[in-house]
């Protein structure tokens, strides 16, 4: 049994599709679905969520960060199959994978909402898909901010998500390697961009300016499997958080495209 305080767990994380788990008392939340809806629900079954109910709800909220399908693709579907309350801004209502299901909420890009004990807080952040955000989420004290597909550093970003016990933070590409890989010039331009992705560095920029005091766990996300590598990535975190003076006690976490993570607790 999982106690009462809240815990994320990452179901994937990449280009090939983003989705988190959040458990906090009997709530249960994804951010972003963009797998496909078979697989993503037999990632959720192995990562312990019940099966679609009649009977009883066993998803309670979907929230979506943008429009992208790597993070939108099964949002409708899951949250009608399990019932749930879909989160999103008003513009992407319109989407094909999410237009179709019935129970939605208007996002307030910038606001927060109070709701079954959560106290969720979205921020505007620069992407190519408008508006894209990010969120802090709170339950009885503990704080867990997600925060990906950025493409520059931003301090009114970091402020709006400060003071997180866990920290889901993109380390999307190393310039090195994307400069010297297989991308095309225009997509290489889009990646590195102010609509794109995060660095390494630019994620390390991001880093000290998001971690503070509560901070235990950082998962590294969102990483190029052709414009990066985990160690590399792992580097310049540990680097980052050794300046910092954190390193001793602030846990480094890779998510994974191919596999859900560990059940973290916030």
């Amino acid at each position: 049994m999982l106690s009462a305080r809240m815990h994320l767990q990452v179901i994937s994380s990449g280009s090939k599709g983003n989705c988190a788990l959040v458990r906090a008392g009997e709530v249960r939340a994804l951010v972003d679905a963009g797998l496909s809806g078979p697989e993503l629900e037999a990632r959720l079954e192995r990562a312990g969520l019940p099966p679609p109910s009649t009977d009883r709800k066993t998803l309670h909220h979907v929230w979506v960060t943008h429009g992208h399908l790597d993070h939108a693709r099964s949002a409708g579907k899951v949250a009608r199959s399990h019932r749930a309350l879909l989160h999103c801004a008003e513009s992407l209502m319109g989407n094909a994978a999410i237009r179709r299901c019935r129970n939605l909420s208007t996002l307030k890009v910038g606001g927060t909402q109070e709701l079954d004990g959560l106290v969720v807080r979205n921020v505007a952040i620069p992407h190519d898909a408008h508006p894209t955000v990010a969120f802090r989420i709170e339950h009885e004290g503990r704080v867990a901010a997600i925060l990906t597909d950025m493409g520059r550093p931003d301090d009114g970003v970091a402020r709006a998500l400060a003071d997180a016990h866990l920290l889901v933070l993109e380390f999307n590409h190393d310039l090195g390697m994307l400069e010297r890989g297989p991308y095309p010039a225009m997509l290489k331009k889009r990646v590195s961009g102010d609509g794109g992705h995060l660095s390494n560095e630019q994620s390390a920029q991001m880093l000290r300016k998001l971690a503070g005091a509560n901070l235990h766990t950082l998962v590294l996300a969102h990483l190029s499997e052709t414009n990066n590598r985990p160690e590399l990535a792992r580097e310049v975190a540990e680097r980052t958080l050794a300046e910092l003076g954190l390193a001793a006690r602030v846990r480094v976490v890779i998510a994974s495209q191919d596999a859900i993570g560990e059940n973290l607790a916030v």
